[in-house]
């Protein structure tokens, strides 16, 4: 282990000042009990949960702007970027948004009108405030030949819902980037049909700015080639590219073992090393890639805590549970 004892912790987002922005996904909890540690390393912040449409738009005649609001506010105070997450998503969704006064499937006019509506409000009241929006997320499929997953937004408005939430969020806010993000991005069946719906929307003159890269990567997977060919691949498109939700777990995805109370040296050290190369990677693109975001600013709160298996601790980020910088975090603001 590390011993940071006298020994000068620089912050994070200043060694990469010349590459590309920082950013850590928080809620009004971290912002309290991480705040020092998130003002000091990270100059982008991401809401991890408070501006999905379910938490901002539970029923057709009331928002709930309180807890996406005070993230805002900490940002203004403390000066960091923010990028908005996330305008249509298949989860996270309310009922009532796909349906009508009988409780049936709403037609896909009203479906379009209400994304409309929810997307002008919420665009329109962060404008200035967000500088980016994940505006639809995860809407291709994992496997198998079909490019779109089911989802009710497809079944009601058909493939068109992805351009028409891109065209709203354009309206609302002209100046914002606009991103389609997604997860096992760097997967090659999953990378080829990102890369046809991107290549599609901007034939259409859809206004897709960026692509958002999850990174929801593990010690184990993927590969540094695959994360290289997609890179190359997104980037050949034109399009901006923002890693949006990093992290690396200890544990391959189909890893169901939860018997670990403490990290072993041997993975953080194998972490440590998997983070360095990716980052020495990711210089190499630093003109085409403008902001990395860890999913989590410490390893006190990660959304991998209990997911996917129940019980389970990880310790994905770079720093620990009591905020102290881990071997990653030293190899990552070190190695060039």
């Amino acid at each position: 282990m590390v011993d940071n004892i006298n020994r000068s912790i620089p912050k994070l987002y200043e060694a990469f000042q010349d590459c590309f922005d920082i950013g850590a996904a928080v809620n009004p909890r971290t912002i309290v009990q991480a705040g020092d540690l998130i003002a000091n390393h990270y100059n982008s912040l991401t809401a991890e949960n408070e501006m999905k449409f379910e938490r901002l738009h539970p029923a057709e005649d009331k928002y709930t702007f309180e807890a996406a609001d005070k993230i805002v506010d900490f940002a203004r105070k403390h000066g960091k970027k923010l990028r908005g997450h996330t305008l249509v998503w298949h989860n996270q969704t309310p009922d009532w948004l796909f349906q009508d006064d009988d409780g049936g499937r709403v037609d896909r006019d009203t479906l379009f009108a209400r994304m409309k509506s929810h997307i002008d409000t919420v665009v329109k009241r962060y404008k200035g405030d967000i500088f980016a929006w994940d505006v639809v997320n995860e809407a291709i499929a994992d496997e198998g030949s079909d490019l779109l997953r089911p989802s009710k937004w497809l079944d009601i408005a058909g493939p068109a819902f992805i351009a028409k939430a891109f065209e709203f969020a354009h309206e609302a806010d002209p100046n914002a980037l606009l991103f389609y993000n997604d997860y096992n991005e760097s997967h090659p069946l999953k990378r080829d049909k990102i890369y046809t719906l991107l290549k599609s929307l901007i034939k259409q003159g859809v206004p897709v700015n960026g692509m958002g890269l999850q990174a929801h990567w593990n010690l184990f997977d993927p590969g540094l080639d695959d994360i290289r060919s997609a890179i190359e691949m997104y980037a050949s498109l034109g399009l901006v590219l923002h890693l949006t939700e990093m992290d690396m777990s200890f544990f391959q995805f189909d890893d169901r073992r939860a018997d670990l109370t403490a990290p072993p040296e041997e993975m953080l050290e194998l972490q440590a090393r998997q983070y360095e190369a990716v980052f020495d990677l990711l210089r190499e693109y630093r003109d085409v890639i403008d902001s990395v975001t860890f999913w989590g600013s410490a390893d006190d709160y990660t959304w991998l805590n209990d997911f996917p298996v129940r019980g389970r601790k990880n310790w994905p980020l770079l720093f620990d549970e009591k905020h102290q910088p881990k071997p990653s975090f030293w190899r990552v603001v070190e190695g060039r």
